[in-house]
């Protein structure tokens, strides 16, 4: 293991959970903008694939939800995240690059309060 894969492996392993979310977000995000300069480009395979990238990480988003503990809230993010999945989905089918935008600035605001909440 390189010198930065072995930094990585640390940082994820040992970050608190807030901080994980804050790294979780933030690949949706990065693999949805590339979807989209993909999808501009016409290139509509690499375009799904980031689309597919970005929907597993909302996948597991969903799959750690704590629904006891998170109550209301965990319930709610679990609707966006469905939400997003199936907004993503249409996208890819339509090639509607707003589509994609809307789930970019959807996730960034969570990002958003994550970070405010785990700083």
């Amino acid at each position: 293991m390189n010198g930065i894969a072995a930094y990585q492996d640390t940082t994820v392993t040992t970050g608190n959970k807030g901080r994980l979310i804050v790294l979780l977000y933030e690949g949706a995000i990065k693999f949805l903008r590339l979807a989209v300069q993909e999808m501009e480009a016409k290139n509509y395979e690499a375009k799904g694939r980031y689309i597919n990238k970005a929907q597993d990480i909302i996948a597991e988003l969903n799959a750690v939800l704590d629904m006891d503990a998170g109550g209301e809230i965990a319930g709610n993010l679990r609707k966006l995240y469905v939400f997003m999945s199936n907004r993503l989905s249409q996208a890819n089918i339509k090639r509607d690059p707003q589509m994609i935008r809307e789930i970019i600035a959807l996730l960034e605001e969570l990002n958003q309060s994550w970070k405010a909440i785990t700083s």
